[in-house]
């Protein structure tokens, strides 16, 4: 150990994930401390504000949102278990989600983003599985059906939909079979909510969603606050060398793997794209986008051992350490 450097001692420590845990537990009380009253963002959606103000009491947003996190991070190693996208049995990448999600206070208020986002990591998961599979028409309903799940609480995530196409078509599993099969998946959710609405002469219910995803916020950056522009301009750096690794090292990873990772560089690009798009939705579209961007920093930050790497590794964390005072700072 003595021989390792920084990056590799703290990457392949056993215990990076509980530190990483505690530090965010610490980030979250911290938050909870100085903005005791931090509102959330309103999001617009009639649908979502309803189930908020009618179940969900004032006092559950935090928890609930970390525990939608934490379920986050735990599909994060199964998936890296499953699918072996850092070669390794490595919980690095949920670690990063974590400290990320820590450094940003105004994620921690439940949002529909962070539902939506727990329903888009699951569906990723049966996206992979369709990788060059016999019968691809199961794991794509299943995966289009998440998406569906999300997108009733997160109307914007059926947008999500031509890019999974695009990542079943990679993955060879875009059949005519399995295409027929994403959209019975994604319907199906809004099959039950049309009949709900019909059985209780509340048709609005199922326009609703509709409705949402139909609607396009101006593009204004005037009001654009400032813990959004460091965060995005963070994660972008982050993203950045993370991809251009993958790229250039993807040689030494099977090919499976290589098309994962090439789809979650082009699922996150899209996303900071929308991000820049629509603005107002910055805060739902943020827990999707720490998904790939976790994954990819922790391809990086395992699989790289030299002194390039541990100075970005060491400056990466000194950047979080700013960005949390600094996101503190804005929000007072």
């Amino acid at each position: 150990m003595r021989n390792k450097r920084l990056q590799n001692r703290i990457t392949a420590g056993r215990f990076t994930l509980p530190t990483a845990i505690i530090l965010s537990l610490f980030g979250w009380m911290l938050t909870s401390a100085l903005l005791p009253e931090m509102p959330a963002t309103e999001s617009g959606y009639s649908l979502w504000q309803t189930v908020c103000s009618s179940y969900i009491p004032t006092w559950a947003n935090t928890p609930l949102s970390f525990i939608l996190y934490s379920i986050i991070g735990y599909f994060l190693i199964e998936l890296n278990n499953t699918f072996a996208i850092i070669r390794m049995r490595a919980s690095v990448q949920t670690s990063i989600y974590f400290l990320l999600m820590s450094v940003c206070p105004a994620l921690h208020q439940l949002y529909a983003g962070d539902i939506a986002s727990v329903a888009f990591l699951i569906s990723l998961f049966f996206l992979f599985q369709g990788y060059q599979h016999t019968k691809p028409e199961g794991p794509l309903f299943y995966s289009f059906l998440f998406i569906g799940v999300g997108s009733l609480v997160f109307p914007q995530l059926t947008l999500f939909i031509p890019l999974f196409w695009i990542g079943a078509h990679s993955f060879q599993a875009l059949t005519l079979k399995s295409f027929f099969g994403s959209l019975t998946g994604w319907f199906l959710p809004y099959w039950f909510l049309f009949g709900h609405a019909y059985f209780h002469d509340k048709m609005e219910l199922f326009y609703q969603p509709f409705i949402e995803l139909g609607t396009f916020h101006a593009i204004t950056f005037s009001n654009f606050p400032l813990w959004e522009a460091a965060t995005l301009g963070y994660l972008f750096l982050l993203f950045a060398v993370s991809s251009v690794h993958c790229l250039v090292a993807g040689y030494e990873d099977k090919i499976r793997t290589r098309s994962y990772l090439q789809f979650l560089i082009f699922l996150s690009l899209c996303i900071f794209g929308y991000i820049l798009l629509q603005p107002m939705l910055t805060v739902h579209l943020l827990p999707l986008l720490l998904i790939g961007v976790s994954i990819l920093a922790g391809h990086f930050v395992v699989l790289t051992n030299s002194r390039a790497s541990n100075v970005f590794f060491i400056c990466a964390l000194a950047g979080l350490v700013l960005l949390f005072g600094f996101n503190l700072w804005t929000l007072l």
